[in-house]
C-alpha cells in the first residue's frame, strides 16, 4: 500500500531543514510540508509548557494540510512535547529525535563525550533518561549552545562573532577531554563546517539527521504510507515571524525559489503570553 500525502515536519526555526535534507536524500519521492516556528525561536530557553503548546498547534496545522506523518525535527520539542503529540494523535506516525549519545559512546576513545545542545534539551527528563540508558561507562559533558540558534536563524554561518562564540562552546567540551561531540540541536548541524575548522581532524562530530530519515522511512513502510514515486518530491515551507527574514536565511540552506508562506493566525497561539510573560506575539504570523 502507498500513500501520496505529504510528510509534516516542524522545528523552532530553520534548523530542521538539516533533517529535511536527509529525508529528501533518502526519500526523494515524498512531498514535505515544513513549518519553521521562527517567530518563537529559540525554543531552548522557553518554558516547557509553551514549547508543548506550540508543538501541538503546529502539528494540528500540519495535519489540516494533509500530513500523513509528523516529524519533530527538533531535539527540544521532542523532549517537551513528543508524548503529548502521540497522545493527541495516536493513529499518526510521530517521529522525534534525541541527541546521538548512543553512537557517541561507542565512538569515543578518551571515554569523554561532549554534548552541545540547548538548555531545554540538556535539562529535560528525556535527556536524563537517555544518559541513564546509554551513557553508562563514559563521562558525558554537556554545554548549552547559547546564542548559536540566533546566528543560524539570521543566515550567519561564518562571521567572526559566530566563530568566537562557537569556539568558546567547543573549547568547554574539548578542555574536559571530549574526543566526540554530539550536535544535539538541528540548527547546529549547519555550523558543522565551521566546527570542523575549529576542532581539526582529531575530534569527531555526530548528529542524528540521517538516523531520523531512516526512522521516517521505516515508520512509513510499517504503516503502508510510503509514496510510490522514486523522485519529484515537492517541498512547501511555512513560517511564523518575519517571513522576509526567514526567506533570506532559507535561501542559504535550500535550493533557490523556496519562499515560505506565513502561518495563519490560527496557528500562532494568541494565548502564548499566558505561558510565557513578555512573549512577542506574532498575531499575523
Amino acid at each position: 500500500m502507498t500513500d501520496a500525502r505529504p510528510l509534516g515536519l516542524f522545528d523552532s526555526g530553520l534548523g530542521g531543514v538539516s533533517v529535511l535534507r536527509e529525508i529528501r536524500a533518502l526519500l526523494p519521492g515524498e512531498d514535505v510540508i515544513y513549518c519553521a516556528d521562527s517567530g518563537y525561536a529559540p525554543y531552548g530557553d522557553k518554558p516547557l509548557a509553551l514549547i508543548e503548546a506550540r508543538s501541538l498547534e503546529l502539528c494540528d496545522f500540519l495535519l489540516t494540510q494533509g500530513a500523513k506523518a509528523l516529524v519533530i525535527a527538533c531535539n527540544t520539542a521532542t523532549a517537551a512535547a513528543a508524548q503529548a503529540i502521540r497522545r493527541q494523535w495516536p493513529a499518526v506516525p510521530v517521529i522525534g529525535m534525541e541527541p546521538a549519545v548512543k553512537p557517541a559512546t561507542a565512538a569515543t576513545k578518551t571515554g569523554v563525550v561532549g554534548v552541545l545542545a540547548t538548555s531545554g534539551t540538556i535539562e529535560s527528563a528525556r535527556f536524563a533518561a537517555l544518559l541513564d540508558h546509554f551513557g553508562q561507562g563514559v563521562q558525558v559533558v554537556t554545554r548549552p549552545g547559547q546564542g548559536l540558534v540566533e546566528h543560524v536563524e539570521r543566515g550567519d554561518f561564518s562571521s567572526l562573532a559566530l566563530r568566537d562564540l562557537l569556539a568558546g562552546h567547543l573549547r568547554c567540551l574539548t578542555d574536559a577531554g571530549a574526543d566526540v561531540i554530539v550536535l544535539g540541536c538541528t540548527h547546529y548541524v549547519f555550523l558543522r563546517p565551521l566546527a570542523e575548522q575549529l576542532l581539526g581532524p582529531t575530534i569527531k562530530l555526530i548528529d542524528t539527521g540521517a538516523a531520523v530519515a531512516r526512522q521516517v522511512q521505516r515508520r512509513l513502510l510499517e504503516a503502508g504510507r510510503l509514496s510510490d514515486r522514486s523522485g519529484g518530491g515537492r517541498d512547501a515551507f511555512w513560517c511564523s515571524g518575519d517571513g522576509a527574514r526567514v526567506t533570506q536565511a532559507l535561501c542559504a540552506l535550500w535550493p533557490p525559489g523556496s519562499t515560505p508562506q506565513v502561518l495563519p493566525a490560527s496557528a500562532c497561539m494568541a494565548g502564548a503570553s499566558a505561558l510565557w510573560p513578555g512573549v512577542d506575539i506574532h498575531e499575523d504570523c
